[in-house]
This record gives C-alpha cells, sequence and structure tokens, in this order.
C-alpha cells in the first residue's frame, strides 16, 4: 500500500475496544482474537474482520499484512493492527460503502464472481477486489493460514454492507443513521485553526454575504433576505444579491416567471464593470403583466447596459456527462483495452471533450465581462448543474481570489452548495433510485479546474493534493456538504444529537437567517473540516508553496483585489480566438455607449446577436433597442478579435493537446500508477528543497576555507 508522507497510521478511533457498538466481533464469537482490539466510533457496528489478510500494493507483487475489516458504514484495511488514530478516509486503505463500485472475488479453482447482497458464493475467496467509484483499486488477499472461515464471512458482509448502504434513502428525510463516525477533536485542536478556515465563507449568514459584495466592490448591488424562509424558492439560499433599486416587495413579482422560481441574481462582478447572473429559463407558461415586465426588466437589465443571455446548450447534457464519465472509469481499470488502442479509446469516451468545451465557454464568457462591462446571464432549465460549473469556472479565470485555498473554498460553497446543487443525486451517494439523474458535474468541474492548476501552477494558493481530497471525500455520506440538496434540506438536518455524534465548527455556527443568536448543531460536518481526516502535515500539502500570496481578508467597500499573475497569460502559445475578446474604444459597439441601453443578446457559437426577451413578442412597455448594422459588425469583431491580456485574468489553451488527463486522479487502479492520494507534490518538493539547502549550508560553514 502506498504510504502517506508524513502521516499517522491508518486506523479507527472511538471508545476502547468495541463498547458501545452493539455488536461483537467475529473474533470474540470465534474464538479468534486480533493481537489488539479494534476501537470504532460509538455508533458504528463491526460486521466481520479478518486478521492476517494483505492489501497488495504496485506492480511489484509486494504485499502489507494487516486487518481487512467491515462495518456498517466503510470497508478499511488496517495494516500491522495499529489503533488509535482518530482519522477517518486519510489512507489509500479505507472507503465509505456507497463510494464501492463492484466488488469481485476470485479463487484459484473458480472464475471470477461479482458479488451483490443477493448472490450466492459457493467458494473460498482467495483475493477480492474492490472497485471504487472514485478510481481506486483495493486489493485483498487472504494467506492460507487457516483465514478461509473470516475470507468468506468479511466477503458476504461486504457484499451485503454495501447494498443497504445503497437503500438508504432521500438526503431529505431526516437522519439514517449515518451520522458522522469520529469523536470531536481533542480540545487543545479546536483551538487551531485548520488550513483556510479563517478567511473561508460558508455563506449560510447574512454576514458573510456582505462581506463577499464588499470585497467584490459591487455597486448598486444588495442583500436581499426575500428568501429567508424559502418560501419564494425552496432551492435557491436565504439570502441573494439584487440591484439596490429593486425592492423586496418587487422582487416578489419576479419568481414565478422563472423555473423552479429561481431569478436571476448576482455571483460576481468583475472590477471592470461587469457582472455575472445566473438564472433558471423563463417559465413557458408565465405572462407577466405591465408592473411584473418592469420588475423583470429592473431585474435583468437596471441601468447596467446590455445584457447578454448566455445559454447552456452549447455545453454537454447531463446524460453525455454521466455516459463520458462511465466509459473513462471502465477505461482506466487494468487490461480494459489494448496497450496501442488505449489514446483512441480515450477518445472515444468524450471526457475530455467535454472538458475543453467548458473550458472554452468560461473564456467566453470572462471575456465578455472583462471586455465589454455588460451583464452576462447565465441560463439553465434548472439553474442547479451547468451554471454552477459555469459561474465558478468564469470566476476561477478571472478572480485571483477565487484561486486561493480559503477563496476556493468559499467558492464552492456560494456556487454549488449553497446555489442548491443537487450533490446526492447527481453522485449517487444514498438513494438509487433514480439512477438517471446521475451525472458527476461537480467532478467535470474539478476536471477543468485540474486543467488551470496544470497551465498556471503559480497563479493557484492550493495544489493537485487538495484537488484529489476533494474528489474522493464528493463519494463520501459523511458531509453536509455533498450529502443534501440545497441549503433547506441542510437547516432542516440541524438538530442536536449525541455529543460524539455532533459537529461544531471552529468558533460556533455562523448567525443564520431566522435564527439569529440561536446557535445550530449539525450532524455531518463540512467537507472542509479537514482536521478530522488529515494530520496538519499532510493539509501542508494542499497549499502551493509557489503560489501568489494569500488576498487580503478585507477590502474597503468599492474596490477589489485584482493583482497581477505572477507569469502572465501572453507567455503561452495561445490561439487567438482564445485571447481575450474586448471591444475598442474606437469601435461603433463601445461598451460606453451601452450604458443605460435596453440592449438584450445572445451568446451562441462565440458571436452575439439579438435576443428579444419574451414577453417582447407582445407590444412591449417600451420599444427595444434595435441594433444597427455598423453595431452589428462592430461586436462581432468585438468578440472574435484579440488585444492583450488583462491583469488577474487567466486565459487557458483549449487546443487538444493542450487538455491532458488527469493521471493522479483517473490511473490509480493500474499497479503502475498507485502513487496513494497524497504523493510527493510541490509543497513536499519545497520542504525536500529547503532541507537540502540548510544541510548545504551547514556543510560549508563547517568546511574549511
Amino acid at each position: 500500500m502506498s504510504g502517506v508522507p508524513g502521516g499517522r497510521p491508518p486506523t479507527f478511533s472511538g471508545l476502547p475496544g468495541r463498547a458501545g457498538t452493539g455488536a461483537e466481533g467475529p473474533g470474540e464469537a470465534r474464538g479468534a482474537r486480533t493481537p489488539e482490539p479494534v476501537s470504532v466510533p460509538a455508533g458504528e457496528r463491526v460486521l466481520e474482520e479478518a486478521a492476517g489478510a494483505r492489501q497488495r500494493c504496485g506492480s511489484g507483487g509486494g504485499s502489507v499484512p494487516g486487518t481487512l475489516l467491515c462495518t456498517d458504514r466503510r470497508l478499511a484495511f488496517l495494516p500491522g493492527q495499529a489503533p488509535g488514530s482518530r482519522g477517518l478516509l486519510h489512507c489509500e486503505g479505507e472507503v465509505a460503502l456507497p463510494c464501492i463500485h463492484k466488488l469481485v472475488a476470485a479463487s484459484s479453482f473458480s472464475k471470477p464472481k461479482v458479488l451483490t447482497a443477493a448472490s450466492t458464493l459457493k467458494f473460498i475467496p482467495e483475493e477480492l477486489a474492490v472497485f471504487c467509484r472514485d478510481f481506486r483499486l483495493l486489493r485483498f488477499y487472504f494467506p492460507g493460514n487457516g483465514l478461509a472461515p473470516q475470507a468468506f464471512r468479511v466477503a458476504n458482509a461486504i457484499a451485503q454492507a454495501r447494498e443497504a448502504a445503497a437503500w438508504l434513502g432521500d438526503a431529505a428525510k431526516e437522519h439514517d443513521g449515518w451520522s458522522y463516525p469520529g469523536e470531536d477533536p481533542p480540545e487543545e485542536e479546536e483551538e487551531e485553526e485548520e488550513e483556510g478556515s479563517s478567511t473561508m465563507l460558508l455563506f449560510e449568514s447574512l454576514r458573510d454575504w456582505e462581506k463577499e459584495l464588499r470585497r467584490l466592490g459591487a455597486v448598486g448591488w444588495r442583500v436581499s433576505a426575500v428568501n429567508e424562509r424559502f418560501d419564494m424558492a425552496p432551492s435557491l439560499p436565504q439570502y441573494l444579491w439584487v440591484p439596490s433599486g429593486l425592492l423586496d416587495h418587487d422582487l416578489k413579482r419576479t419568481f414565478a416567471h422563472f423555473q423552479e422560481r429561481r431569478v436571476p441574481r448576482l455571483c460576481w462582478h468583475h472590477p471592470g464593470g461587469g457582472d455575472l447572473l445566473r438564472a433558471a429559463s423563463f417559465h413557458p407558461a408565465s405572462e407577466p403583466g405591465s408592473e411584473d415586465m418592469r420588475c423583470l426588466e429592473a431585474l435583468l437589465l437596471g441601468d447596467r447596459g446590455p445584457c447578454v443571455l448566455a445559454d447552456v446548450a452549447e455545453l454537454p447534457t447531463l446524460a453525455d456527462i454521466q455516459l463520458a464519465h462511465m466509459r473513462l472509469r471502465e477505461l482506466c481499470l487494468p487490461g480494459a483495452v489494448a496497450e496501442e488502442k488505449w489514446l483512441s479509446a480515450l477518445e472515444g469516451t468524450r471526457w475530455l471533450d467535454h472538458v475543453r468545451t467548458c473550458l472554452r465557454k468560461a473564456v467566453e464568457v470572462v471575456s465578455l465581462l472583462a471586455g465589454k462591462c455588460c451583464s452576462v446571464v447565465l441560463q439553465e432549465p434548472s439553474d442547479r448543474d451547468l451554471n454552477c460549473l459555469l459561474a465558478s469556472l468564469v470566476q476561477l479565470l478571472g478572480d485571483p481570489h477565487a484561486r486561493s485555498l480559503p477563496g476556493f473554498q468559499s467558492l464552492v460553497q456560494r456556487e454549488w452548495v449553497a446555489a442548491g446543487h443537487p450533490f446526492p443525486d447527481r453522485l449517487g451517494l444514498l438513494c438509487r433510485e433514480t439512477p438517471r439523474e446521475e451525472a458527476p458535474v461537480f467532478l467535470l468541474f474539478l476536471d477543468c479546474t485540474w486543467q488551470l492548476l496544470w497551465q498556471f501552477p503559480a497563479d493557484f494558493g492550493f495544489t493537485e493534493a487538495f484537488l484529489l481530497a476533494l474528489h474522493d471525500s464528493s463519494f463520501s455520506p459523511y458531509f453536509s456538504t455533498f450529502r443534501f440538496s440545497c441549503q433547506r434540506q441542510r437547516g432542516h438536518s440541524s438538530m442536536p444529537r449525541h455529543p460524539s455524534q455532533t459537529y461544531r465548527p471552529i468558533g460556533g455556527w455562523p448567525d443564520p437567517g431566522g435564527l439569529r443568536g440561536s446557535p445550530r448543531t449539525c450532524t455531518f460536518p463540512p467537507v472542509w473540516a479537514w482536521g478530522r481526516r488529515y494530520t496538519r502535515q499532510q493539509q501542508e500539502q494542499f497549499r502551493n508553496p509557489v503560489g501568489p500570496p494569500a488576498p487580503a481578508e478585507s477590502l474597503a467597500p468599492g474596490t477589489a483585489l485584482i493583482p497581477t499573475p505572477s507569469h502572465p497569460s501572453a507567455q503561452l502559445d495561445i490561439p487567438p480566438f482564445f485571447l481575450i475578446p474586448v471591444l475598442s474604444l474606437s469601435q461603433p459597439g463601445d461598451p460606453c455607449l451601452w450604458r443605460g441601453s435596453r440592449l438584450v443578446l445572445a451568446l451562441a457559437k462565440g458571436s452575439l446577436c439579438p435576443h428579444p426577451l419574451p414577453w417582447w413578442s407582445r407590444p412591449p412597455l417600451r420599444p427595444p433597442h434595435r441594433v444597427s448594422p455598423s453595431e452589428s459588425q462592430g461586436m462581432q469583431r468585438g468578440l472574435l478579435g484579440a488585444c492583450k491580456p488583462l491583469p488577474g485574468l487567466l486565459l487557458p489553451c483549449t487546443a487538444g493537446p493542450c487538455i491532458r488527463l488527469w493521471h493522479r486522479c483517473y490511473l490509480r487502479g493500474l499497479p503502475q500508477e498507485q502513487r496513494g492520494r497524497l504523493a510527493p507534490s510541490v509543497a513536499g518538493l519545497a520542504e525536500e528543497l529547503e532541507l537540502l539547502q540548510d544541510r548545504l549550508h551547514a556543510w560549508n560553514t563547517q568546511r574549511p576555507h
């Protein structure tokens, strides 16, 4: 098994022995006791264990002895039977049951058999292969030293426990026994702030939304509590960024005219003046009256200049993403395809095509925001999937704060968690009743982020190890970040529980709207509680030592932080189409001349064209702005033209050779690529370099002249 640099042995925590688990281990019932009792957290039951099992590691045929343990929540391999650690899911030999994709038992005298809860195992397994949904492949074998009964029982226990975990039901139904299986950290560790927690925002309080709006310097916008009780739009957060001139009384008129009542609202403000909004599609059955039209136009247009509607129809559908991810996972297994046909099979998955398409669309949108000072409205029928991906990528390209470690975590909290991305349905965490709704949109976003990290390594404050930890954590039902579909569901799950099953953020919960002054508890911690799964040394690998300096925590109102990147994007060999397209001030389509106009455009296939709003098909209150031929030509030249990139803006190359396969994530199942989740990283190399420099300095001072 791959080692974890600087880490502790991957073992369980909890109460001494098995007191309080409510189940006897197989060793106690049958007289085969392990050298030391295995401890598990309160509320977790040990189903079976096999002491003396071995885990295969790498392609050299080596193995590690230990104990293979199956509980009602996870499968874990404890090398050397070393108990006592409080870590959770921080080693390569531990996996949550919902993360197991397939379980295969093999023997020398029979064909390999895929185990399910209904299957009957008619032979003693000599080896178990666990295919994980996070692209890991764990192999365990049982030497012929009396382990046959334990191997048989643990194989059946894993198959049945995995099936039971898959049918736990919808995450919206209160609690189903999947509370966080860990104790509270010791008091001395609670006082220490985790990496990036000091400046990270959860967006569960009015204060967080106001603080971020001040950082963006978005003049003309305010925080609205119109959805504080989730009665206007259940899937939207409690607080929204809306135009300052639009009262909440008027804002309520707009909800019914959008699907799922997800109205347009601000999600990012470019310092050059462009505003990025996101919304669901217009409701086909809505017919706004004259007063509703006034509110809708004030929400979409205001006095900010032209409005560009960016539809996500050019992006891959949810079915396309799911199919491509399934093909990629099958391809990355040992022996899936002949070596000489592997690259063509990779192209056939179309996963890299989807990554390229998303990045290209994000470049187009951020170019409009940076170059034309207009409002761009991302529109998707549900506003809960591809809008999350596109809005996040646009901010990664245009906002250096989003590329810092706390800024990226805040970005995921705002554009995915608070915005209501249905993580349980898309990742298939808890409910298997609707497999057609599975589509790993969030994993596609992480891949796009890795592409940016690979092309611009000095512009990010986090590393590949951080993205890997976030990727693997998304398959675990232990975290509130991925367990619920919206903030409303997450709030309903906040019920007091036993102290050992209750998570309280450092400093207590922020003051949530509607429950001001009353502390909240949640049985599921956010995924950002890295200290519960990783040591301080392991968390250091999340931070990029050669990245930009951490941004300031707070800024004066009306200002924004856009530092110059350490190496400008112009140094890359980028095709002209992917340089930032802006309008020259001398062109007829000057954005300054568009200020205050009622112009509505549509962004499709890299070009802009006039697009009337749905209610403009009837006699509108005011005639829409007509685009003259010269103005239309200016828009076309401006969108396809190129100029020098602006400071703080990343413009990735999306040509075919520039989009790479994420080896450390997708090829972990291959024996020759098993380097561990926390393999040597930039942070580790920097630490080693510093150590070598210290030794060299000491040697130079001690040697004679």
